[in-house]
C-alpha cells in the first residue's frame, strides 16, 4: 500500500491536518448538533473560535435554516438526520463579531461500523461578496425602475415614453402585433414586456428565431413532428405553437421566414390549430402571436420574398422601437446601468466615465444599438485598469466612424492626448498604447494641430 495512503488511513492526527489545510469551513457534529470538531477555515468563516464551539450546540451559529425562536429560546430544525444529506443550501450565519455571514453549505451523516448513525459532517463555504453583489444589483433595478425603467427597457427620452405607451396599448389588445425595429435595439423586451402586461400573462412565452433553421427543421420546431416521421425523429415532439397554448408567441426575424412557412404559418392563424409534421390530425391552439422585423416588410412583397396576405396577418398592431441614435439623451442611462452590471460580473470597481470617454460614446451612431454599447462597455471594462473609463480604453471602431459633414478628428485628438496623459508625455509609449509607431503618432500630431 502507498505509504502516504496508509498514513492518512492509520494515523488520525495526519486526517486533522489535512482538513485544517482546507479552505472550505469543516464542522463535525453529534447526532444531537454539538460541535465536535471545527477547523482553521471554519474559524475564519465564522468568526468563532474553536476554543468557544467545541462541546457547544450548533445552534449558537445561529444558522436561519437551521434554528427557529420559540418561547424557550432557540431550537435546532435540522432534518439533516432524516434525510442523510445536505446539497447547497444557502444559509445566513450569525459570526462572532455579530455581523451576518452568509454560506453555502454541504452535509452528510456519519455512521459506524453497525451502520448506526453517529454524527454528520458539515462544509461551509463563504458567498457573503456574492450575495452582496446580487443584492447590488437588485438595488440598482429598484433604483432605475423609480425613474427610467419600464418592463425591462431604459429611457426617459420622448421616444421611448412614446414607445412604453405603444406597449400599454398593445397589451390591453388580444390583435397580432408587429414590432419593428434595428436590430440590438430591444425587440424581444418590447415582446415580453406586451406579454407581461397582457391578460395572457400567466400563460406560456414562447421565443422562436426564423432565420436561425432550415425549412424543414422551423416546421418541426413550430408545429412539434411525431415518431419516425423524418431522420432522427426518435420521439414525439411538442412544437412551439401548442406549447404557447393559452400565452404567447414571439416569431422573431418573422423577414426571413422561407415562403413556404409562411403558407404554413397564415393557415395557423386562420384556422387556429397546428398539425405536427407526420400527423395530419389538427390540434387546437389558442395564442396571441408577436412577430418582430428589423426588415421593411411591404419592400420584400414586390420581390416575392413575402406575402401580402401574411403581412395583413401579423401587423393589426405596429410597434415601432426607435434606434439609439434617435434617443441619444437615454445613452448616458444605459450605459451607467450596464457598466456596474458588467464591473459587479468582473470583481472591478469602476465607477465612471471620464467626460471625453462620454461625449465619445454620446456621439456614436451605434449602428447595433444597445447590444453594440453593451459590448463596448464589455470591452472597455476589460481594458480599464482603474475606476474611471477612459477615451483610451474604448473599442477603436468608435474612432473611425465618419460624421456627417465632418471627420472623427476630435475623437482622435481625444484618444491622443488621454494616451500621452496615461504615459505623461512619452511619445514612444503612447504611441505602442495606441498601436501606430512613434513616427506617425508624430505626423498625426502634426495633422491635427496638437503638441
Amino acid at each position: 500500500m502507498n505509504s502516504m495512503l496508509e498514513r492518512f488511513l492509520k494515523d488520525p492526527k495526519f486526517l486533522v491536518d489535512v482538513f485544517e489545510t482546507m479552505r472550505d469551513g469543516l464542522m463535525v457534529v453529534d447526532t444531537e448538533g454539538t460541535i465536535l470538531f471545527f477547523n482553521k477555515a471554519a474559524e475564519e468563516i465564522t468568526g468563532h473560535r474553536r476554543e468557544e464551539v467545541i462541546g457547544k450546540s450548533c445552534t449558537m451559529l445561529d444558522s436561519d435554516t437551521c434554528v427557529i425562536l420559540t418561547e424557550s429560546g432557540r431550537q435546532r430544525s435540522c432534518d439533516l438526520f432524516e434525510t442523510g444529506s445536505m446539497c447547497n443550501k444557502k444559509c445566513r450565519i450569525r459570526s462572532g463579531d455579530g455581523r451576518s455571514v452568509y454560506l453555502l453549505k454541504n452535509a452528510v451523516v456519519l455512521r459506524d461500523s453497525s451502520d448506526e448513525v453517529v454524527g454528520a459532517v458539515e462544509s461551509m463555504t463563504d458567498i457573503t461578496s456574492l450575495y452582496m453583489k446580487e443584492l447590488e444589483l437588485e438595488e440598482l433595478k429598484q433604483e432605475l425602475r423609480q425613474e427610467y425603467w419600464f418592463m425591462g427597457l431604459l429611457g426617459r427620452s420622448s421616444p421611448m415614453q412614446r414607445l412604453f405607451e405603444q406597449i400599454r396599448n398593445a397589451a390591453v389588445s388580444e390583435a397580432p402585433v408587429l414590432v419593428c425595429g434595428e436590430s440590438g435595439s430591444g425587440k424581444d423586451l418590447v415582446a415580453r414586456a406586451i406579454h407581461k402586461l397582457s391578460r395572457r400573462k400567466e400563460g406560456p412565452f414562447i421565443a422562436m428565431n426564423c432565420a436561425s433553421l432550415n425549412d424543414h427543421l422551423l416546421e418541426s420546431e413550430l408545429f412539434g413532428h411525431t415518431k419516425g416521421s423524418f431522420t432522427g425523429a426518435i420521439n414525439d415532439r411538442v412544437g412551439r405553437f401548442e406549447a404557447a397554448n393559452n400565452g404567447s408567441i414571439f416569431l422573431d426575424e418573422i423577414g426571413d421566414m422561407p415562403k413556404i412557412m409562411q403558407v404554413k404559418l397564415l393557415r395557423v392563424l386562420e384556422e387556429k390549430v397546428v398539425e405536427r409534421v407526420g400527423d395530419h390530425r389538427p390540434i387546437p391552439v389558442n395564442i396571441r402571436l408577436i412577430s418582430a422585423t428589423n426588415k421593411e416588410l411591404d419592400g420584400l412583397i414586390p420581390q416575392d420574398r413575402f406575402r401580402e396576405d401574411l403581412l395583413y396577418r401579423i401587423n393589426s398592431i405596429v410597434v415601432e422601437v426607435p434606434p439609439l441614435r434617435e434617443r441619444r439623451e437615454d445613452i448616458p442611462i444605459i450605459a451607467f446601468h450596464y457598466l456596474k452590471k458588467i464591473s459587479l460580473v468582473n470583481n472591478k470597481d469602476i465607477r465612471r466615465i471620464s467626460p471625453p470617454a462620454m461625449e465619445i460614446i454620446g456621439n456614436f451612431s451605434w449602428p447595433g444599438n444597445v447590444r453594440q454599447l453593451i459590448n463596448a462597455l464589455e470591452h472597455s471594462a476589460i481594458t480599464c485598469k482603474g475606476d474611471t473609463i477612459e477615451v483610451s480604453n474604448l473599442p477603436d471602431y468608435l474612432f473611425r466612424e465618419k460624421k456627417a459633414g465632418g471627420n472623427d478628428e476630435r475623437a482622435e485628438r481625444e484618444k491622443i492626448r488621454s494616451a500621452l496623459a496615461l504615459y505623461k508625455g512619452n511619445k514612444t509609449l503612447a504611441a505602442k498604447h495606441l498601436g501606430i509607431s512613434r513616427v506617425t503618432l508624430w505626423k498625426r500630431l502634426k495633422e491635427l494641430g496638437a503638441d
